[in-house]
């Protein structure tokens, strides 16, 4: 397509945020590492994990009708409250926008952050954050609506283009443009919701942000047939729970408790066997994920049984995605378990 003006068309990207606000802090027990305490010490000590998520993209992060927060990253905070107090229901949540999530990490406002992030060199070491799991490999795209005609990415030469500042999605779409002598206007709204409205009202030609955020934004659109997602896949985007640089313990338990996921699934280990496995599965890997022989979980400063709770409560790998973003047509790809050409591949439990 030549250079076009484009009918504004709205942004497209992540999905619909809710706008749900944070709750305050509780200033009483505040999640950060306090006098030298470790933060699982802390997060014990105040009987309550503070996890930072979106504030509202669907399939990953957003409350449902009663409040209560589902989704594919919410399902971390969960898995870890289990692993610490064998209780999901102990966690508190701070949806964050793009913007504000680092900061309330290393503040301390939150213990753990599972609110799909992008890690990259600069953010593992300037900003004294970890990334010990990476849960969801995803890739950047675009979206347009299918009226428009457009079906490749370098077709939007004079276009608009939605995008969340202060993200890698903006560094990205600057470099793909510029390597594909692209010429775009950019219109930059920082909250989702926001965005996603643009989108709706004609404000963007286009909407660019992760695959996955794209699929969920689509899903919640009035007829999501009218929307189109382009083939191109413009960068790498490993999506990882982040924790504050310092104290390895926690990032040890978050790490293990994401590779519980996966070696469960590996193993045929589900919310519904558990229970069987735990009595009569007699596989070495097997024996020791669940506790029965090696003692890791102490190792982790948790129960010996502690995927056993999580695998019980949560669920396996696969049951996460399958709950939650296979009914957004998100399909396994490089999230795929490694015996399936996948990414998806957790260290031996030993």
């Amino acid at each position: 397509m030549t250079p076009m003006r484009l009918a504004t068309l709205s942004a497209f990207g992540g999905a619909l945020m809710l706008g749900a606000m944070a709750a305050p802090a509780m200033a009483q027990q505040p999640a950060a590492q306090q006098g030298g305490a470790s933060i699982m010490d802390a997060i014990k000590a105040r009987g309550t994990l503070v996890c930072g998520v979106n504030t509202g993209l669907a399939g990953f992060a957003q409350p449902d009708s009663q409040g209560v927060w589902k989704g594919f990253d919410v399902e971390y905070c969960r898995a870890l409250a289990v692993a610490l107090f064998n209780d999901d229901t102990k966690v508190r949540y701070v949806p964050l926008t793009a913007q504000s999530r680092f900061t309330a990490l290393q503040s301390g406002e939150i213990d753990v952050m599972a609110r799909n992030t992008t890690t990259t060199l600069s953010r593992d070491t300037s900003l004294g954050l970890d990334f010990p799991a990476i849960n969801f490999y995803d890739g950047q795209g675009f979206m347009v609506k299918a009226s428009l005609g457009v079906s490749s990415a370098k077709e939007l030469d004079g276009a608009t283009v939605c995008v969340q500042p202060g993200t890698t999605t903006e560094q990205n779409l600057t470099d793909w443009a510029r390597a594909n002598s692209v010429k775009f206007t950019p219109v930059v709204i920082e909250r989702l919701e926001e965005l996603v409205s643009a989108y709706a009202a004609g404000r963007c030609d286009a909407y660019t942000t992760d695959v996955s955020g794209l699929a969920a934004t689509r899903s919640a659109q009035p007829t999501p047939g009218d929307h189109t997602i382009l083939p191109e896949v413009i960068s790498k985007e490993p999506l990882a729970i982040g924790v504050r640089h310092g104290d390895q313990r926690w990032a040890d338990l978050v790490r293990w408790t994401h590779n519980a996921l996966v070696s469960a699934e590996e193993l045929g280990i589900t919310a519904a066997n558990v229970d069987e496995a735990v009595s009569g599965d007699g596989r070495p890997e097997a024996q020791r994920l669940l506790g029965k022989t090696g003692g890791l979980g102490a190792m982790l400063g948790v129960d010996n049984a502690w995927a056993v709770h999580v695998i019980k409560k949560v669920g396996n790998y696969g049951e996460v995605f399958a709950r939650h973003l296979e009914p957004l047509g998100i399909q396994r790809g490089p999230n795929a378990q490694w015996t399936k050409g996948g990414l998806q591949y957790s260290p031996p439990f030993r």
